[in-house]
């Protein structure tokens, strides 16, 4: 700020030679010397503060003069002023609208429009902080765009652009529609030159000018003026910062030419309607949201559908008085893209003949909203009723699950019946995952990761993609000879694989093939794409590829949103990919897609890479997945489900414990009130009829307080988190549970006893 920097130079001037005077005058030898150092050393700091101001100044020159000539044959009014709002240079163009003698940018639009210093110090202040601002103002020929830039540390660049109303230009006031602006609470702010003939200078309120509020867009409403009542079509819309500008249109015809030139250039969607219910005319807005290229006499039901009745009888009603100022939501017949409408039509008369103004609104993106909202509720409702059946749901895969594994005990691998016992465990498995994929969208389910070697996996899951994906699809699987192990939830990632194949496999409705890849990448710089940073080291890559008719690029981006489909209604839910995406995001991987028109997709799925489980971990899982150890010791098994019951009262036997069995919880108080009969462990359901799982448990407890507990249930675990937590010594198995799962846990629990006995 070079200009302030003066006033700043004398304040150190003048102390500067007051010390070097005193320094000469001194009487003292020694006094002399340090008072003119002192003088000396404020008369450079002076010097060096007014070179830099002078070269500051100088800059500052410089940066008008570019912007100077820049601007200065620009046909838009263009100034430049300081942060007090003075004028320091004006264009062409402003000179002939402003003339050269204004001073200040106020004093050129002081009585151009509403509260102009109000509105120029809020661009002020929003430029500075933001480097630039706009705002659109009503002025006495229309509409003007102010436009404003910071230019350095206090200057600033404003442009005034006419949003002309009239086909006649700048200057035509007299031919432009009558506009006012008013407040939120109906306070006039403003009115132009046509304004002004029609509603006078004295009335200040909407009410003093339209007896019949509140206004309603499109609808014809009698005007009071000097001259007496007339009649007008109301056109409203909001303008910045909560006004409302309110355009009036002759109510007797739209269709002359000069008032064509007004209702094109209406900053609102407007359609004429014949009684026929042809369009007689759109302007300019209308036109771009109903098709590019709309003629003269277009029928109304050729450009809208959706309204689950014929639109001819909808404009019948509507020209019968029928349903007038009633929004209605409708689709354009748009092939190009999806666009949804609300359409508020209003009644008027034409030469004695009945004809509507239709006023559009775009409600693509609240029909897009809405669409999201139903759906949600829908899979809200899945998820409720998953949660409700959900118990009895476990309780039988957990019966089909677990007589299974008592046949596969009594099959080896050599035997006919192995592989078709080995495909029910399995597809009884993955309806298990089912169960949790829907509970997962009505409460969030914890991930379980372990250590997974992905050709396993694969291998594992490819039977069941090759019944997926059909005779006409070939899935093929490739591995990286030297691949890393990940750690993830096995099921989740199942659950993943699935849902991608599946998308492949309906990306190609005349069959193809399907590639599946593994391979392990060393990132030594961070990958940045599509909005995110892949860090460095070491990843394993799952690509997924198909030959399908592939991903158009417009929607590429938003395939991971929830609920976004690119099929037909009942075809999708949108939740595949989405799920997808959350899941290898809780993983702390990556997902991406590439995709080519008619070519087809790729989806990429990154997972950090992980060294081989260590001893302690491996042992453990090895113990898991071994065959159960015989045990020894007491076991109450408290199920209401028979099947179930059977199935683990069997399945614990078998490995030598011996097993008392209660169908519910008072049966099971009922045999411990022996105090002889030894019970080491219990293993109960946590809802039942009557008492439930953790109360009786904490009843019994209170004599045995040293028995382990085994809670098992078919809910989440998180529904039981808090009464578990007061239970001491317990654990909990998810249905629906393996025979290993069962008897493993168990056994642990067994351990931990014969541990405290130690």
């Amino acid at each position: 700020m070079a200009e302030s920097t003066m006033p700043r130079l004398w304040l150190l001037l003048v102390p500067a030679l007051l010390l070097l005077g005193a320094g000469i005058i001194a009487p003292l030898p020694q006094t002399g010397p340090f008072l003119l150092a002192a003088g000396s050393a404020v008369l450079a700091v002076a010097a060096i503060m007014g070179v830099f101001g002078l070269r500051r100044r100088q800059a500052k020159r410089e940066l008008f003069r570019a912007v100077a000539r820049f601007v200065e044959h620009d046909k838009t009014p263009t100034f430049t002023t300081d942060g007090e709002g003075r004028v320091g240079y004006r264009n062409a163009a402003a000179v002939e609208r402003f003339g050269d003698n204004v001073e200040t940018l106020l004093g050129a639009l002081g009585d151009a429009f509403a509260a102009p210093a109000a509105v120029l110090h809020r661009l002020q202040e929003q430029a500075a902080s933001r480097g630039r601002a706009e705002e659109e103002v009503v002025t006495r020929q229309g509409r003007i765009r102010l436009n404003t830039h910071r230019m350095g540390r206090d200057g600033f660049l404003w442009r005034l652009e006419d949003l002309a109303l009239d086909g006649g230009g700048r200057g035509s006031d007299d031919a432009a529609l009558p506009v006012l602006a008013a407040s939120r609470t109906g306070t006039i702010l403003y009115r132009n030159t046509a304004m002004r003939e029609v509603i006078g200078d004295c009335s200040n309120t909407l009410d003093e000018v339209f007896p019949d509020l509140p206004l309603r867009s499109g609808e014809i409403h009698e005007v009071t003026g000097p001259g007496g009542a007339r009649r007008w079509t109301v056109v409203e819309t909001a303008s910045a910062a909560g006004r409302r500008e309110v355009y009036l249109l002759p109510a007797r015809t739209l269709a002359t030419a000069p008032d064509r030139q007004l209702f094109d250039a209406l900053p609102v969607p407007l359609l004429e309607i014949a009684a026929t219910g042809e369009v007689e005319m759109a302007n300019r807005l209308a036109r771009d949201l109903l098709a590019d290229q709309m003629a003269v006499g277009t029928p109304m039901s050729s450009l809208v559908e959706g309204l689950g009745r014929p639109v001819g009888e909808w404009i019948a009603d509507a020209l019968e008085g029928r349903g007038l100022n009633k929004p209605e939501v409708v689709r354009a017949s748009r092939p190009s893209k999806e666009v949804y409408l609300q359409i508020t039509l209003g009644r008027i008369e034409q030469e004695g003949e009945p004809m509507l103004v239709a006023v559009l609104n775009d409600a693509t993106e609240l029909k897009t909203l809405e669409a999201q909202f139903v759906q949600s509720q829908k899979m809200q409702a899945i998820g409720q009723l998953a949660g409700g059946v959900a118990h009895d749901f476990n309780n039988l895969l957990t019966a089909i699950s677990g007589h299974c594994d008592l046949l596969l005990l009594r099959h080896d691998a050599g035997d006919p019946d192995y592989s078709d016992l080995s495909q029910i465990a399995q597809n009884a498995n993955r309806a298990a995952s089912l169960v949790r994929q829907l509970l997962a969208f009505s409460r969030k389910q914890n991930l379980k990761p372990q250590s997974l070697d992905l050709r396993e996996s694969l291998s594992d899951l490819a039977h069941l993609l090759n019944r997926l994906v059909g005779e006409k699809v070939t899935l093929e699987l490739s591995h990286d000879p030297e691949l890393k192990m990940i750690r993830a939830d096995k099921r989740q990632l199942e659950q993943v694989l699935m849902n991608l194949v599946v998308n492949a496999r309906d990306a190609m409705p005349s069959g193809g093939r399907i590639e599946i890849s593994t391979k392990v990448l060393t990132l030594r710089e961070p990958m940045r794409r599509d909005r995110a940073v892949v860090p460095t080291g070491e990843w394993v890559v799952v690509r997924v590829v198909d030959q399908g008719v592939g991903i158009p690029p417009d929607k590429l981006p938003k395939i991971f949103e929830p609920f976004f489909t690119t099929k037909r209604t009942g075809e999708g839910t949108g939740l595949g990919l989405s799920t997808a995406y959350g899941i290898v995001k809780q993983t702390g991987g990556f997902i991406f897609a590439d995709s080519v028109p008619g070519t087809g997709t790729e989806f990429s799925l990154y997972f950090p890479a992980h060294d081989a489980p260590s001893e302690p971990e491996a042992e453990a899982a090895k113990q898991v997945s071994e065959a159960p150890r015989q045990g020894d010791g007491v076991v109450l098994l408290v199920e209401d489900e028979a099947p179930v019951r059977a199935f683990a009262g069997r399945a614990l036997r078998m490995r030598g414990y011996t097993v008392l069995e209660a169908e519910n919880a008072e049966e099971a108080l009922k045999l411990l009130e022996d105090e002889t009969l030894r019970v080491d462990v219990f293993v109960t359901d946590v809802i039942m009829p009557g008492m439930d799982g953790p109360s009786w448990v904490r009843e019994a407890l209170k004599a045995r307080p040293d028995t382990r507990v085994v809670f098992v249930s078919g809910y989440a675990e998180d529904s039981l988190a808090e009464d578990q937590a007061r239970i001491p010594n317990s654990k909990f198995l998810p249905k629906p549970f393996s025979l290993t799962d069962l008897t493993s846990t168990v056994h642990a629990q067994f351990d931990a006893l014969a541990k405290r006995g130690d």
